[in-house]
Parts: C-alpha cells; structure tokens; sequence
C-alpha cells in the first residue's frame, strides 16, 4: 500500500492491535485474526489480508500463510460499514467507578456490549456514547469505542471501559499479559467432589457449529480456576476465576468436564430446569492496576435480583429436601 492510501485506510477504517501470546504461536495470520475477532468471517479476513489492510509489526504486505511469532504485532484494519450506524442512546447506565481515564459498568443481562447486523441499538456501547461524548478511547474504532473485553449478552457485571487511547493500551496490556483479576460465580449443573479445580483445557471453534466453541486440540490455551461457594444437590454454586480470556470460556470448560451452567442455552441440556430462561453467569469481581497511577483496586457487584431469586429456591429445595430425609430416618 502507497501511504497515500495508507493514510484515507486509516481515516476510513476499524483500528484493532493485537498482540501474539507464546500459545499463539505457529499459528497462520488469519486463523489468529478470525479467533480475536469471532464477528469476522476467515474469508472477510483472507480478503483484508490480501489487500494490504493487516499490518504485521506495523508492515503490510503479509500473506494469511505468515506464521505468527510471539510478540508480533497484528493490527488489521477493518473498512467502516456503512449500513451500521452507531448513535448515541439515552440508556440508564449503572457506574460503578468513573474517572478521567476509565469507567468500570455493571452490565445487566439481556444487554449487548456493542452493535452488530440484528443488534445495532441497545448496546452499552450507545449508552457509553451518550454519556461520555466524545471521550471514549479510539483504539477498536466507531463499533466498539473504548471497550477493552466483553462479556456475553447473557451475562451480567463488570466491564471497564477506557476513556483514552493511553488507558485502552495499558488495560489491554494487562489483559494479555494475565494481569486482570476477573472472578465470576455461576450455578452448574450436578456436584462437585472437591472443593476447588482448575481446567487447563486449549478452546477453539466447535466444528460442527460455528455459533460454539469447543475444547479442541489446535484450540487456544485457556485456563480457568473453580472454588464451590455452595452445594445443592443437583446443582453446584461456583466462584470461578480467569487467566485468560477465551470466547464463552467459562461455559465451554465447565460444559466439557459435565458442569455446563444452569439456563445455558447454547451449552447445556435442551430441556429447561427450574423455569430458568437465561444462564446463571455473572461477573461480579475485577481487579486491575489503574493505568494512570499504578495501584491496584478491585470492583465488585452482586449478582442482579432475578439470578438472586434462583438461589433462593434451590436453597428452599435443598432444605425441604435435608428435612424430608431426617423425618424418613427418624421414622
């Protein structure tokens, strides 16, 4: 690409930098560019790649055949749709924190993070809008001004958000570098017999559905951390934490070892339990070093009141059920 071009790329297009962990590499330039960024299609990406719109350590030119090396640089640039317009919406906001460089957001479940074809409005990213102006980080462009990570549509908590291109940097540094402390808790299906674990299991797309993710040999490494909060019975309450950040990784690593989540759609069993329409996934702690001053602080928020209302009956069924036993073995 001349620079001439290289600059109206630049004016007219989605920025997006992202950076290869030693687990990337060996990987080929497209299939690392379609796993960090599932909304694109690898054919939409091959065709990004081919016309010079993916600089690799800040060099186009690069065939989808060049093999990633840990710590190259992938920053591909992704042409504006026209047809996606992303407009600022009166939309009640829950801060939790909010300074001049970030905002740390208590998303509610049933809220997409930002716009896409079928969900264009309604998304925190309009709310972000209407209530930062333009003071949201540049860095991954019109469609996901200042977001630094994503949680499902069906999940609520915490997320920050970066109001400048200096914290979005720092933020996302610490991501890939495992530095973020992110704890969920979720209500699984069936027992545990112990009281904490780990899955260390590579996650990558299901091939035989390409709305899934699946544990898979060429997958991505992932890694998450579990400790029972509760018991009861058929189903288990956990506090599971994150070392890395791998699309639907929670609900795909405790799918995979016969825990998937209560209410997962996607992942767990067809038939509903307890009438519950949504998964019972919430993240509800995150930590990290503030990228202006340096110190460490940490955030939380309890999970909403209808995930709240589930725990309640499973504690009453649990008891009615702990009494019913202990009247049959007095009898």
């Amino acid at each position: 690409m001349n620079p001439q071009n290289d600059a109206a790329l630049d004016r007219a297009a989605a920025r997006a930098v992202f950076v290869a962990e030693a687990a990337d590499a060996g990987m080929r330039l497209d299939n690392f560019i379609a796993a960090r960024m599932p909304d694109l299609s690898r054919s939409y990406v091959q065709r990004l790649i081919a016309q010079g719109a993916v600089r690799v350590n800040g060099n186009a030119g690069e065939s989808k055949h060049y093999i990633l090396k840990a710590g190259d640089s992938v920053a591909p640039f992704i042409p504006a749709r026209e047809a996606l317009r992303v407009v600022a919406e009166d939309i009640p906001l829950r801060i939790v924190h909010e300074d001049e460089d970030l905002l740390v957001v208590d998303k509610p479940r049933g809220m997409v993070v930002h716009p896409a074809p079928g969900n264009e409005s309604g998304t925190l990213v309009n709310a972000v809008l209407f209530h930062c102006g333009d003071s949201l980080s540049s860095i991954n462009g019109v469609i996901r001004p200042g977001i630094v990570h994503r949680i499902d549509k069906d999940t609520s908590g915490l997320l920050v958000v970066a109001k400048n291109d200096r914290a979005h940097r720092a933020l996302s540094e610490a991501l890939a570098r495992h530095e973020v402390t992110r704890e969920y808790e979720a209500v699984v299906y069936n027992n545990f017999a112990e009281d904490l674990g780990k899955v260390d299991l590579p996650i990558g797309r299901d091939p035989a559905n390409r709305l899934r993710r699946a544990v898979t040999a060429d997958g991505r490494a992932a890694v998450t951390h579990y400790r029972v909060l509760e018991r009861f019975g058929s189903f288990t309450r956990l506090a599971l934490r994150l070392e890395t950040g791998r699309t639907h990784q929670i609900r795909v690593h405790m799918a995979h070892i016969k825990h998937p989540l209560l209410g997962d759609p996607l992942y767990g069993p067809k038939k509903k339990a307890l009438g519950v329409e949504t998964q019972m996934l919430h993240a509800g702690l995150l930590g990290f070093r503030h990228p202006r001053t340096g110190a460490y602080t940490e955030f939380s928020c309890p999970p909403p009141a209808a995930y709240e209302r589930i725990l309640e009956r499973l504690r009453a069924a649990g008891e009615a059920a702990a009494s019913f036993k202990e009247l049959s073995v007095g009898d």
